[in-house]
This record gives structure tokens, C-alpha cells and sequence, in this order.
């Protein structure tokens, strides 16, 4: 039988909003809500399935189903239809769906009588906090109105739940529990603090309205506040800006004033909820499409949407649009645009974001205003409150959330001693790198932003030994022009003041895709088409990256770096294109440097075993750790499961690496070792021990290990390491140990 002809979402409110407004605890409310739903939509079953603990959703209430079933029957997350609803946070429905592949069934719910199926995601700003379902005996297509009027319900259940209507016995969750989360390191540094949750939980108390023409005119009169704000903010913040911190700015703008985004909100409207429960319901549509998206530059600008709607929704609110947080708090959001960061600047201690990446804007912010921020911490969103205490060690990439006191206590001790060690750091930042007996070890720092280069000589570094040209390139959605590209390499090079600088060309591909490039299908990207392979390939974007290069660097000594390298073929032909490209810009009338560098990254095991004409003619080596050392121990750096299995100071390891020093030495070709292991103290100094005289690492390693190169003789260190490689003690132990005496004298 089909649903009556008047069967639309705002019909549905309204009889909901009637029964709502009865007396009742959580789960008589509950169960009102499924009976309307079953009733108005002609359905046998509906049923609520609820976000009980992480990855598992409880049936709280169902109209058809046995009742017995009831915080009984339990599906995981891509268990099921229902749990497959929760995965994919996408509707689904079936006139079979016994048939259906991942159908599970429960003998206590009695639904095997029947056919249809249709479910739809609770979720609240992309956080899945349930599904709703409904179900009919005969076999039935559900109609495009009927799932859009069960998503809308469904926006209205999310918003009830955030805003305690379903809490009671039997339904709080408890969240008081000490939670500690693993992610990355996006911008360095450490902060004690409180949380403050960046997406706004303000409670709509009536989801509902009869006057759309009135929330209509609400909704546009919100949008014209926040889009004169963000016009003042990006301006505001334009005349310092460097250029990809432009870029990021004016994204952001464009993003505001998208009228798409508009006409969306206002067809939300007319579905008969208020103007909050449309931008949340337009930005949850939004989440679900550019996740799936294989272009990792329209995840990132997801943020940027986020971080838009719950501006939005706090001007609905009447709330401050900034919401400033206590002074030292902690931001904790699911994605977090630079719009946030920019209102609080130097206001907040640190970040802490489930998603997002080292390239994302919100991390270019951070690490301009030096906010420590760490990305990746899943979860962490539905188990904070604010006020919860909060440490973040973004150095280790990791949050502790409610620490317990000895965790808290021992963080007070290490900011406290990091703060007494930065002061021996600044101490000796004039200083050279150079051991008790002699020997000197060039430090430089790695960047890829203009905003990085300032601490080429706060932290008494020597030069740059890595410039990473692509966060330019993966900023922007169209391809930088060559103007442009040049400009910024003259300003990079201004900004070294005469120290040395090597420009690494694009390293794209794997995890790294330019917006404006079609994206490959590869079973390993980390093993695919990349880096020089590209440049190799499609030489168009090679050609005008060196020429920038050339360009910016003008009569001064340029350096430049191929990323990638896996056979020195490569290295010829990308070296050959360099040379062709600065003989004919000289033929152009161009004035381009007499002092150029080729040099190629170490970051396959392969290249160790290229000829010896090939380490005479190479003007530089630099060996890139972190790719080498997960090709060297087959163990994946972005899989959590294994990507700390390996160990720079394992004796294979550093066997490996003093036959490619020793050939280097015996070309009489500088080499450097670039990466995380170069800025631990004990991984520094037993590169120094294998013959490496240049580390390059980021700006807040470079004092601790000048500090550690300072305070030893390196003939103890590298008798260590002779000992590890010929199978006696392991090599960290012992220069741990090495390193406290030396402390202690």
C-alpha cells in the first residue's frame, strides 16, 4: 500500500513536534517517536538504533519488533544493514532485504516476516550517532521523498539526543575516563590545558517550524554577518600573509560566499525545520560526499566547510562570533579551518583534530602562529567535554585526554625541563655543532613555507637541507604560476640571508595529490607513481618548476634536490632537463646562477647499489630516512600497526647506512641524512658516527641535538656502534647511557 499523498517532512514534524510536547522520560519518548513515524509513514516496524559505546549501536526503541529486543539486539559498525547504514553514514533500502548483501539476522527482533527495508544515519555535523529504520512486510520501493523525509527526522532525533532530550537510566554514557590518543605531530611543541570543543553544542530546544519564510529571512541575515566577518578577518591577515598562507586565505573567502551553499540551506528550510537543523543537515550531506572523495585536496577543504557552518550556526545563536576560549585552552574539533585559528591566535595552547593532515590549511596556520597541534586523534571529539583537563605532546604526536595526576605531574616536570633545556639550547645557538673531539656536524633545518624560514636562525641552524616546493603546489586548486613559483624561491632564498638552501623538486603522488591532477588507481601509491617518476613522465610541470627555480634564484648559488631516486637513470635524465632548461633560459638573456647544485634523495634501497660514476658525479646525496627506513623494514610509517616496528639503530640499519656513508666518503661526494631519526639525539649521533656530516631535521630538534653533538667525544660513540653492527649490545641503551653521563660531568 503507498504512504498517503501528503506524506512529506513537514507533515511528519508536525505530528512529531505534537507528541513531543507530552510528559515523559527518554524512553517513552523514544518509543512516541518510532509510533508516529511507523504510523504516518505506513510502515509495519520503525526502529532506533543508538550509540552506546564506540563502534556499537544498541536497538533503544522499536515500533513492530518484538519488544524483548530492546537494549538487547546489537550491531557493530558494518554489522548488519544497520551497521552498514553506520559505516557508510549513508542511507540505504531494499524491497529484499533478507537478500541483501551483509543482511544479519537476530531471532529476538521476530523481523524475519519481513521484506522491505529502508535506513537512514542519525548524525549530528558528520558524527553518526545512530540509524533509524523502517520496515514493511510486502516488498516495496521506498520513494526519494520518503528517504528524504527520514533524513530529515533523522537530523531532528540527532539534534534531541545533543541536546540531552534522551538521557536518563539506562541511556548516559560516562565520560570521565583518562583517554589517551594517537595521531601525528602537525606543528611542534607541548601544552597543559583545559578542552575547548570547537563545534558548537548549543541545544535547539524546538527543532521545528511552520514559518519558513521567517527562518528563511533568519538564515539570510546570519549568512550576511558571517561573510562581512570573514571578509574583515582574511583582509585583516592579507598584508603580512605569505603567499601559500594567501592561498589558504582566499579559499577560504571563496567558500563563504559559495551561493550553491546558500540555495542548499534554504531547500533545507522548506522541509519545515529551523535554520540550525538546515546547516547542520546541508553540512552532514556535504561530510558524507567530499570523505568519499579521492582527491585529498576536497577532503582537506573540508575543514574549511566546517569550520564556516559552525560560524553560521553560532550568528543563529546570537552567539559571540568568535567564541574565545580560556586563554591556554586546548581546541579539540573533528576538522578545524584556519578561520578558528586566525580569531584565536596566540590565545590557545595547542590543537587537537581527528582528521586532517601536515598540508591541511588549519596546519600551515598552526605552524605560522606555532600552536602545537596534532591530527589524527580519532575519537577524541565524542569523548571530550569542555573543561576537561587536556595534555598535548605534539613532538610525539599524541593527547592525553583527563589525565590521571602522574601523568599530569610528570607533564609539568617535562615543560618545565623542556623550557630550562631551550635555555642551554639559546645558549649555545651561536655555537658550531662540534663533538669534545673535534668534529663538526652541520645541522639544518627542513621547511616548506616562507613562515618556516625565521627559524633558520633562531634555532642556530646552518642552511636548509630540505625545501619541499609542493605544499605551493598542493595549496592551490589550479597549478601555480611560473611567476609565482619564482617569486616565492627569490623570497626563500632572501630569506636564508646568504646560508645555504636545497630545493627538493615536487615529491607528489602516494599521499600527496595535486587537485588540478588526475589521481592514478594504484595498489601502493607509496610504491607507485611519484616524485621523480612523475616530473619524468609529464616534464611540463618539471620544466616549469626548474625554470621557476632558476628564475628565483637569479646570479645567486642554487641547489636543487630530485626527490625519489630509485636508479641513477633517473638522476641523469631529470639532471639532463635542468641543464638544458638553464642553458636555454641564459640563451633568453636570463640572469641565472653560475654555482648550480644537482644533487638526489637516498630513499630506496636500490640507489645504495648504483655505480661508483654515478656517487662521483652526483654533486650531493641526501638520504631520506623516513621513506628508506619503511622500505628497508617493509613495515608501512602510515599504518599504525607496524610503522614503529623499525629502528634506525638496529644493526642492519646501520650497517646499510655505512656502506652508503663509506661510499660517498670514497667519491668524495657530501652526503646528509634528512628526517625524524636526525633530530633524536641518539639517532644523531650515531649517524655522526657513520660518517655523516650534515643532519637535517626540523627546527625544534636542532638544539637538543647540538646540545647532545656537544657534550660527547665522537670515538665513544662510534665504538658503540661498531659493537652494535658486530652483534654486541644494541646501540640506543648505550648511547643513552653515554649521553646522561656526559649530562652529569
Amino acid at each position: 500500500m503507498p504512504p498517503p499523498a501528503d506524506i512529506g517532512s513537514r507533515v511528519l514534524l508536525r505530528r512529531l513536534r505534537q507528541v513531543m510536547a507530552k510528559p515523559g522520560d527518554a524512553q517513552a519518548r523514544l518509543d512516541r517517536i518510532v509510533s508516529v513515524i511507523a504510523v504516518n509513514m505506513v510502515a509495519e516496524v520503525c526502529s532506533i538504533y543508538l550509540l552506546r559505546e564506540e563502534q556499537m549501536l544498541e536497538l533503544c526503541a522499536t515500533e513492530g519488533l518484538r519488544k524483548e529486543a530492546v537494549h538487547r539486539t546489537r550491531f557493530r559498525f558494518g554489522q548488519g544493514l544497520v551497521g552498514r547504514i553506520a559505516a557508510s553514514a549513508e542511507p540505504f533500502a531494499s524491497r529484499d532485504a533478507p537478500r541483501a548483501p551483509g543482511f544479519e539476522y537476530r531471532p529476538e527482533t521476530g523481523e524475519e516476516i519481513y521484506s522491505s527495508f529502508c535506513g537512514v544515519p542519525i548524525q549530528r555535523l558528520g558524527k553518526v550517532m545512530g540509524v533509524l529504520v523502517v520496515q514493511n512486510a510486502a516488498a516495496r520501493d521506498y520513494t526519494e521523498d520518503e528517504i528524504d523525509a527520514l533524513e530529515v527526522i533523522a537530523m531532528v532525533i540527532a539534534e534531541m539526543a545533543d541536546a540531552g532530550q534522551f538521557t536518563g537510566e539506562g541511556f548516559d554514557l560516562v565520560r570521565s575516563a583518562p583517554k589517551a590518543y594517537e595521531g601525528v605531530g602537525a606543528s611542534d611543541g607541548a601544552a597543559i590545558g583545559v578542552v575547548h570543543l570547537h563545534e558548537p553544542k548549543a541545544a535547539i530546544t524546538n527543532p521545528f517550524t511552520d514559518d519558513v519564510e521567517g527562518e528563511r529571512a533568519r538564515l539570510d541575515a546570519a549568512m550576511a554577518d558571517l561573510r562581512e566577518e570573514v571578509d574583515a578577518l582574511v583582509t585583516a591577515d592579507m598584508t603580512e600573509a605569505t603567499a601559500e598562507y594567501r592561498d589558504v586565505l582566499e579559499a577560504y573567502r571563496m567558500f563563504a560566499h559559495d551561493k550553491g551553499w546558500l540555495r542548499r540551506l534554504h531547500e533545507a528550510v522548506a522541509a519545515g525545520v529551523v535554520a540550525e537543523v538546515a546547516v547542520e543537515r546541508v553540512q552532514s550531506a556535504a561530510r558524507s560526499r567530499m570523505e568519499r572523495a579521492a582527491n585529498p585536496y576536497l577532503r582537506d577543504r573540508l575543514h574549511d566547510l566546517d569550520d564556516l557552518a559552525n560560524r553560521l550556526l553560532r550568528r543563529l545563536g546570537g552567539g559571540a562570533p568568535n567564541g574565545a576560549p580560556p586563554e591556554g585552552a586546548v581546541l579539540v574539533g573533528r576538522t578545524i579551518g584556519p578561520g578558528e585559528l586566525l580569531d584565536h591566535g596566540k590565545r590557545l595552547g595547542g590543537v587537537v583534530m581527528e582528521e586532517g593532515g601536515l598540508g591541511s590549511h588549519a596546519a600551515i596556520v598552526a605552524r605560522a602562529l606555532a600552536i602545537p597541534m596534532v591530527v589524527g586523534a580519532e575519537r577524541i571529539v565524542a569523548e571530550a567535554r569542555n573543561g576537561d583537563a587536556i595534555v598535548v605532546d605534539a613532538d610525539r604526536g599524541e593527547a592525553f585526554l583527563r589525565p590521571p595526576e602522574n601523568l599530569r605531574i610528570a607533564y609539568e616536570e617535562k615543560v618545565a625541563l623542556a623550557a630550562e633545556a631551550e635555555a642551554r639550547y639559546r645558549a649555545i645557538r651561536a655555537l658550531p655543532a662540534e663533538t669534545r673531539d673535534g668534529h663538526r656536524i652541520a645541522l639544518q633545518i627542513n621547511a616548506g613555507l616562507l613562515s618556516d624560514m625565521p627559524n633558520l636562525f633562531e634555532v642556530g641552524a646552518e642552511g636548509v637541507g630540505l625545501y619541499r616546493t609542493e605544499l605551493q603546489f598542493l595549496t592551490r586548486p589550479t597549478l601555480p604560476r611560473r611567476a609565482d613559483q619564482a617569486a616565492l624561491y627569490g623570497r626563500v632564498l632572501d630569506a636564508a640571508q646568504g646560508a645555504p638552501v636545497i630545493f627538493r623538486t615536487l615529491d607528489i603522488g602516494s599521499d600527496k595529490v595535486l587537485p588540478y591532477m588526475k589521481r592514478p588507481e594504484e595498489e601502493n601509491p607509496a610504491l607507485g607513481w611519484r616524485a621523480i617518476r612523475v616530473g619524468l613522465d609529464k616534464p611540463f610541470a618539471l620544466k616549469m618548476q626548474l625554470q621557476a627555480l632558476l628564475r628565483g634564484a637569479g646570479a645567486r648559488p642554487l641547489s636543487v634536490m630530485f626527490p625519489f631516486v630509485a636508479d641513477e637513470s633517473e638522476f641523469y635524465a631529470a639532471r639532463t632537463i635542468l641543464t638544458e632548461t638553464h642553458g636555454r633560459l641564459q640563451k633568453l638573456g636570463y640572469t641565472v646562477t653560475t654555482e648550480l647544485k644537482v644533487g638526489a634523495m637516498l630513499e630506496t634501497p636500490s640507489l645504495a647499489y648504483a655505480s661508483a660514476a654515478f656517487f662521483r658525479e652526483v654533486d650531493f646525496l641526501s638520504v631520506g630516512g623516513n621513506d628508506l627506513m619503511q622500505f628497508f623494514f617493509a613495515a608501512d610509517r602510515g599504518n599504525e600497526r607496524v610503522r614503529r616496528r623499525y629502528d634506525a639503530l638496529s644493526a642492519p640499519f646501520l650497517t646499510f647506512l655505512r656502506r652508503v656513508a663509506s661510499r660517498a666518503a670514497a667519491a668524495g661526494t657530501p652526503i646528509s641524512f634528512c628526517g625524524e631519526a636526525a633530530g633524536r639525539p641518539e639517532e644523531a649521533l650515531a649517524l655522526a658516527a657513520l660518517g655523516f656530516r650534515s643532519l637535517s631535521m626540523r627546527p625544534a630538534s636542532v638544539g637538543r641535538v647540538k646540545y647532545a653533538l656537544r657534550s660527547v667525544e665522537l670515538g665513544a660513540v662510534r665504538a658503540i656502534v661498531e659493537e652494535a653492527m658486530s652483534g654486541g649490545a644494541p646501540a640506543r641503551p648505550a648511547i643513552g647511557a653515554l649521553l646522561a653521563r656526559s649530562a652529569e660531568l
